[in-house]
């Protein structure tokens, strides 16, 4: 793992250990509704969210691998738990524990950034806890990606209610023009663009990027500062499908 994929990490833990009250949303974010994102969950640790993931199926969270690292290395999964249900990270819903944590091996600068988590028991599924289906398929380029994640705002501190926007899906020779194709494997990453103000921020990562309700995105990263003139990266999803498909135990 690379000093800048650890120092990425470390700088989400920071910020979510500095956690005070709900601001506005920056990043042109709105509110949630209720079972608008039933697959959407909260990954937290000693009491904080500090990552987002969506749920496949009763068992197994999709979220990020650089959320797996922490000042000290790997985080392990005794130490983890999972909200799913509720609009707000805090309270609500189901927190489960995590009995294993699957990352890809190669996700170093972000070229692989999918770890699977295994529940330590079950996801009771209702009308706020629901899967989402992975999508096979490339996101045309202008597609409308819907992201969703309780991200840090104007004040750097996490949304207390879940935030939603809209990005668009850019090409990889778009993308190119923004990001370094020697520094990121770009056929591995959706690229969203947004506008001023608008976008993904730290606490956000690992969380979906939805097209046509199937699940086509990670959060994975943010170039420079959040709402950045640049693009925000998440993992393609038809890129890792086979990898995520194999890698849950049934």
């Amino acid at each position: 793992m690379s000093t800048s994929f650890k120092f990425f990490a470390l700088i989400v833990t920071l910020v979510v250990a500095a956690v005070g009250e709900p601001a506005p949303p920056v990043l042109g974010g709105e509110d949630a509704k209720e079972k608008q994102f039933p697959y959407q969950v909260s990954i937290q640790m000693e009491g904080s969210h500090f990552c987002a993931g969506s749920i496949l199926n009763e068992r197994y969270i999709l979220t990020a691998s650089h959320c797996m690292y922490g000042a000290d290395g790997e985080k392990p999964a005794s130490d983890l738990l999972v909200r799913a249900g509720s609009l707000k990270w805090s309270e609500g819903g189901d927190l489960l524990k995590v009995k294993r944590i699957t990352m890809h091996g190669d996700n170093a600068n972000f070229k692989n950034d999918v770890t699977l988590l295994e529940l330590d028991e079950p996801l009771k599924f209702s009308d706020t806890i629901q899967p989402i289906e992975m999508s096979k398929d490339l996101v045309p380029s202008g597609a409308d990606v819907i992201v969703s994640g309780w991200g840090v705002t104007n004040d750097s501190v996490l949304s207390k209610h879940l935030q939603w926007t809209t990005l668009k899906a850019i090409s990889k020779e778009e993308c190119s023009e923004h990001l370094s194709e020697t520094k990121y494997e770009l056929n591995n990453i959706l690229c969203l663009a947004h506008k001023k103000d608008n976008g993904v921020c730290s606490g956000d990562s690992g969380g979906p990027g939805v097209y046509n309700g199937k699940l086509v995105g990670v959060a994975s990263f943010v170039v420079g500062i959040c709402a950045s003139p640049s693009p925000n990266g998440y993992a393609r999803i038809s890129k890792h499908y086979d990898w995520i498909v194999n890698n849950m135990k049934n």
